[in-house]
């Protein structure tokens, strides 16, 4: 049995009389590639959010490693070893490529207040394991040689892969990526996921994925969660998610759930 990284618990959010999360159970195995799909306003942001302490749920209980966080911030939740990334790309955009995978460093790095003031030994030693780690990272995605370029003059799927080598810098156990491959054309989406497949290999990461390609996600996961009206209506490998009618439904309408049909 792999062990649980992260597990909901009958996680319910609200907002007023909107009930966006309703009694959702969920674990997250070591190793794996995990889904969670749904059409639009399924839940699966607020969700993310609930598990990134961006959120605190009304009922239920979120857990990392066997602790609950519910009531940690987000930063206490990344140095835990859960970090993510957002459907709508949240780099420091006049920052460089380099500058912006150093923020993902700060809940590692060691310093007080007068280290950085003083700049004294220790601030110079930790600054440069900084940025040869970052370095290294940006090696990894492939930004090598670019770490001078301000982040808004990057491609946009460059922008996608500094993101993750930014996520990368906490020294995370489970990754969050909200829509990777939004914006991406089929063979870039297809490309990004190899690398995911890497990161877990090389990393020995946990990725858990919001997607809406369902290409993507069929070929890349080892389980899918599926959520609609803020409700998880099915779970399981992704052969058997595809051909669940409830999942049909929630796709396609209930007149073509009779039929075998696939999930789009």
């Amino acid at each position: 049995m792999s062990a649980i990284l992260l597990e909901a618990r009958r996680v319910t959010k609200r907002f007023g009389g909107l009930v966006a999360v309703n009694a959702v159970d969920f674990t997250l195995e070591e190793g794996v590639i995990a889904s969670i799909i749904g059409p639009n306003g399924a839940g699966k942001t607020t969700l993310f959010n609930v598990f990134t302490g961006i959120y605190h749920p009304e009922d239920g209980d979120v857990l990392v490693q066997g602790r609950s966080v519910i009531e940690l911030t987000p930063d206490r939740i990344t140095a835990l070893g859960v970090c993510r990334t957002f459907q709508n790309i949240r780099l420091f955009k006049n920052m460089t490529v380099l500058e912006n995978a150093l923020v993902g460093m700060h809940t590692r790095v060691q310093l007080r207040l007068w280290d950085v003031l003083a700049r004294t030994p220790t601030f110079g030693r930790e600054e440069g394991q900084a940025v040869r780690r970052a370095l290294d990272l940006l090696d990894v995605v492939g930004l090598r040689g670019q770490e001078d370029a301000l982040a808004r003059n990057l491609p946009y799927g460059d922008q996608r892969r500094l993101e993750i080598a930014r996520a990368l810098a906490a020294s995370p156990k489970v990754l969050l990526l909200d829509e990777p491959t939004a914006g991406m054309t089929q063979g870039e989406a297809q490309s990004l996921m190899g690398f995911l497949r890497r990161l877990i290999r090389e990393f020995g990461l946990t990725i858990l994925l919001i997607e809406h390609n369902m290409r993507v996600v069929m070929e890349v996961s080892d389980r899918v969660t599926v959520l609609d009206y803020g409700e998880k209506i099915a779970e399981g490998r992704p052969a058997e998610v595809q051909r669940n009618p409830r999942v049909i439904e929630a796709y396609l309408g209930r007149g073509r759930a009779t039929g075998q049909a696939a999930v789009p």
